[in-house]
C-alpha cells in the first residue's frame, strides 16, 4: 500500500468524497444560509472530518433568486470565496439547489452532508429528502452560535450589543424591540456564541514556521469575513511562507470605523480568518501600530497592507516601524469587495431581504408542523 493510500479513512483502498453544498453567501463558509458566520466554517470542519476529499457545491445566483432570494455575492465571487477555504478540496460550480443520488454518482461522492437544520427548496420540499431515502445521508452537530438573522439585525438595526468593550448605548434604532429577530424556526432562531479554547484549537493546525520561512504579517479587522479579504490574504501569503494575520479587537476597529462597527467581534472575526487556507496563525486582538519589539518576537520578515489610505491612530501612522526597517509591502485591493460595499449592497436591498428572511423561515415553519 503507498504512502497516499495509508492516509485514506477507515482503513480503505480509496478515498472516502464527502459531499457538501451551500450559497456561500458573503463569504467562504455559508452551508444554505445567506452571511457567512463561523458555525458555518464549523460545519465545512465537521463535514471534512467524515472523509478524505470535501467536494463543495455552489449554487448559482439564478438558483439561490428562485428558492431564497438575491443573494449578496455574484457567483464568480463566491466560486473564489469558496476555493479559499481550507477545507475545501473541489468545487463543484454550478450544483443544483436540491441535490440529487445522481449528482452524487457524478461527482463520485459516497455521501452528503448537512446540519441537523433542515433546507426547504422552492417546492415546500426537503431538498435532502432522496438522498435521506437512498442511505448517502450524514449529519453534522449544529452550531450553536451567531445565526444569520443576528448578523441582518446588527446590520440594519446598527446594534452593538455583539461587541466587546465598546459602548453599547450607540443609536437610537438600538431600541428596536430585538426580540423581532427570534423567528419561530428554530433554524432561523437567535443565538449567541460562546468562545471556548477548544473551538480555537479546532479551527487551528498549531502550525509553527520552520527555521528558514520567510514570516509575513498581515493585520486588520476582517469583518463580515468576504472575498476581498480573502484575496487580499492569497496576496500577502505569496510574498512568504508563513503567514500571521493580526486581527484588531472590537474598540480599536469601532474607533476607526464608527457606527456598530465590526458587525462581527473578535472571536468570531478570529474563526473566520483562522478558516482561510491562507492563514498559518492569528495573533487575537493585534495591536494597532507595529512595533519593533513585535517584528522581532514574531520574526517577521515583511509586513503587508493594501495600496489603500492607511487610517492614523493619535497621528501616527501604525506601520512607521516596518517602513523605516525596509519590510513594508503594500498589495492590490480588489476593487469593489471591502466590508462597506458588502453592507451598502444588503442595505440598498433591505427589503429584499428581510422578504427573502421571512419567505424561509414560513417555509421552514411549514415543513415542520407537516412532518
Amino acid at each position: 500500500m503507498s504512502t497516499e493510500q495509508k492516509k485514506w479513512k477507515m482503513g480503505g483502498d480509496k478515498p472516502i468524497r464527502v459531499y457538501v453544498d451551500g450559497c456561500f453567501d458573503v463569504g467562504i463558509f455559508t452551508n444554505n444560509n445567506d452571511l457567512m458566520h463561523f458555525g458555518h466554517a464549523n460545519a465545512m470542519r465537521q463535514a471534512r472530518e467524515l472523509g478524505d476529499i470535501l467536494v463543495v457545491g455552489v449554487h448559482t445566483d439564478a438558483e439561490i433568486a428562485r428558492n431564497k432570494g438575491p443573494p449578496v455575492m455574484n457567483e464568480q465571487e463566491r466560486y473564489k470565496a469558496v476555493r479559499a477555504c481550507k477545507w475545501a478540496d473541489e468545487v463543484a460550480e454550478g450544483a443544483p439547489y436540491t441535490a440529487t443520488v445522481e449528482l452524487l454518482k457524478q461527482l463520485n461522492c459516497d455521501f452528503c452532508v448537512h446540519g441537523e437544520d433542515i433546507s426547504v427548496g422552492a417546492d415546500g420540499k426537503d431538498v435532502y429528502e432522496t438522498i435521506k431515502n437512498s442511505g448517502m445521508f450524514r449529519y453534522i452537530k449544529r452550531t450553536e452560535g451567531v445565526s444569520t438573522t443576528e448578523l441582518v439585525g446588527r446590520m440594519l438595526l446598527l446594534t452593538k450589543d455583539h461587541l466587546q468593550g465598546v459602548n453599547t448605548v450607540s443609536n437610537p434604532l438600538n431600541a428596536v424591540n430585538t426580540k423581532d429577530l427570534h423567528r419561530i424556526s428554530p433554524y432561523t432562531s437567535l443565538s449567541h456564541f460562546l468562545p471556548t479554547t477548544r473551538k480555537i484549537v479546532q479551527f487551528s493546525e498549531g502550525k509553527s514556521p520552520k527555521p528558514n520561512d520567510k514570516i509575513v504579517y498581515m493585520d486588520g479587522g476582517f469583518d463580515v469575513f468576504h472575498v476581498g479579504h480573502t484575496e487580499a490574504l492569497r496576496q500577502a501569503k505569496e510574498l512568504g511562507d508563513f503567514l500571521i494575520v493580526g486581527v484588531h479587537d472590537d474598540a480599536v476597529v469601532n474607533e476607526q470605523k464608527g457606527s456598530n462597527f465590526p458587525i462581527m467581534n473578535l472571536h468570531e472575526r478570529v474563526l473566520s480568518v483562522l478558516s482561510c487556507r491562507y492563514v498559518d496563525e492569528v495573533v487575537i486582538g493585534a495591536p494597532f501600530n507595529v512595533t519593533k519589539e513585535m517584528i522581532e518576537g514574531l520574526h517577521i520578515n515583511t509586513v503587508v497592507h493594501g495600496d489603500d489610505p492607511v487610517i492614523s491612530r493619535d497621528g501616527l501612522d501604525p506601520y512607521k516601524v516596518p517602513k523605516e526597517l525596509g519590510i513594508y509591502k503594500e498589495i492590490k485591493h480588489t476593487e469593489g469587495l471591502t466590508t462597506t460595499d458588502i453592507i451598502r449592497r444588503i442595505i440598498d436591498n433591505r427589503i429584499q431581504f428581510e422578504a427573502r428572511n421571512k419567505k424561509k423561515e414560513q417555509k421552514e415553519v411549514t415543513f415542520i408542523q407537516n412532518n
